[in-house]
């Protein structure tokens, strides 16, 4: 499997900073997508640091393995990066008056051949579009996601609430959390989203997938999205990480 990687962010309508950052690693197939949360500019510290941290050590890690790291060793892998990264943004929310109390949520990604270990922490989201159909691969640490769940909810009074971005794990609040991690079979054509809820929370996913069937570059698609969530009234910090 040959991967393209394309990331955009954009502060939105609302909001003077940006407290959402991703990055990427295209040799190693790894991808970081976070959106931060607290006060001043502390959710810009914890996205930061996570990006940043993760990106840097899976794919120092990936190097290092060369190509004979299986599912299980990239899996075992990622949760140690995560609690480290955890760890570092805790200690700091600690040390630092200013950083008291921010976190972010993580949704992270390492292709490695077909397979795809996606892992998340929070509501920041990964979907794929595969021949036409569209699916949300990753599920919601949130609130409303637990109130779908116990029947309190249907998904379209989900859509409408205004509790969307109470979440229920974020990396950095505690001096653990736990990584949700998944793997998927990687077909030929497919196309990955991940994103922060600046995309989710304004733009349906039948306008989501029109704009990711669209016959043009990675670049072109991604700036389209984040337009569209413009459109739609840009309350929160878009950014999409596309693959």
């Amino acid at each position: 499997m040959i991967y393209k990687f394309c990331a955009q962010t954009n502060p939105g309508l609302a909001r003077d900073n940006n407290e959402d950052s991703a990055k990427f690693d295209e040799s190693t197939g790894v991808g970081i997508l976070a959106d931060g949360m607290g006060g001043y500019n502390a959710g810009e510290v914890a996205s930061g640091m996570a990006t940043e941290f993760i990106n840097s050590e899976m794919a120092r890690w990936l190097k290092e393995a060369g190509g004979q790291a299986g599912p299980r060793e990239i899996h075992r892998a990622l949760e140690m990066c995560v609690d480290n990264a955890n760890l570092a943004i805790f200690n700091a929310a600690n040390d630092i008056a200013l950083y008291s109390g921010m976190g972010t949520t993580l949704v992270v990604a390492v292709f490695h051949g077909d397979i795809l270990l996606v892992g998340h922490i929070g509501d920041s989201r990964c979907y794929r579009l595969r021949q036409g159909e569209f699916v949300q691969i990753t599920k919601d640490h949130s609130l409303l996601q637990e109130q779908i769940d116990a029947g309190l909810l249907t998904p379209e009074q989900a859509a409408i609430s205004l509790n969307k971005n109470l979440v229920t794990r974020a990396l950095g609040v505690d001096d653990s959390v736990m990584l949700e991690i998944n793997d998927h079979l990687v077909e030929t054509g497919d196309l990955y989203l991940m994103c922060s809820d600046g995309l989710s929370d304004m733009v349906q996913d039948a306008e989501i997938s029109k704009i990711l069937e669209m016959p043009t570059p990675l670049e072109q698609k991604a700036k389209y999205l984040i337009d569209a969530a413009n459109a739609h009234g840009g309350r929160d910090n878009i950014t999409v990480l596309l693959v």
